[in-house]
């Protein structure tokens, strides 16, 4: 796939493998594909950035397949690959910070640390998590559930434009 157009022709079944790697929330990937075709770019991420509102179910269903900040997945695939690139701010130095403050923050909301890591540094996000941790589980969620936005708004211009090097 290389464009909208070839998104908006695709077979469904080609397309749910790659639109759950964006965001594996069936409920999303259903609206997502069902709102084909779509006029541009711009209308396809609207679209499933408008679907993205999730429950906190959901939230919890997206965020079980992503590595902890500074780890790399386990699962293999494009999704392993986008995370390292998410992640590539993220320097060894800050190894043993990274999963004390991933452990405090587990511990306190019952799930991993998640941030669209695209851009940000090591630091910038030890500082981030310090600050999510003033938040209540459910505001908590709420960010979550944003930064799933962004990860899936990101990953969905990959599913477009993959050789486009921008952003990664």
């Amino acid at each position: 796939m290389t464009d909208l157009q070839g998104f908006n022709s695709a077979p469904a079944e080609q397309l749910r493998p790659l639109l759950t790697e964006c965001l594996a929330v069936p409920r999303w990937v259903d609206a997502v594909l069902a709102g084909r075709p779509y006029p541009s770019d711009e209308a396809l991420l609207a679209a499933a950035d408008g679907a993205a509102s999730l429950s906190d179910d959901e939230v919890h269903a997206a965020i079980a397949g992503h590595p902890r900040i500074g780890e790399r997945s386990t699962h293999g695939g494009v999704s392993a690959r986008w995370s390292a690139a998410e992640q590539s701010g993220v320097a060894a130095s800050l190894a043993d910070r990274l999963k004390a403050a991933n452990a405090a923050y587990e511990e306190r909301f019952g799930h991993i640390y998640l941030v669209c890591a695209t851009g940000l540094s090591g630091e910038r996000m030890l500082d981030d998590l310090a600050e999510r941790m003033a938040n209540d589980p459910r505001t908590e969620l709420r960010v979550v559930n944003r930064e799933l936005r962004k990860i899936a708004a990101l990953r969905l211009r990959k599913v477009l434009h993959p050789h486009d090097t921008q952003g990664s």
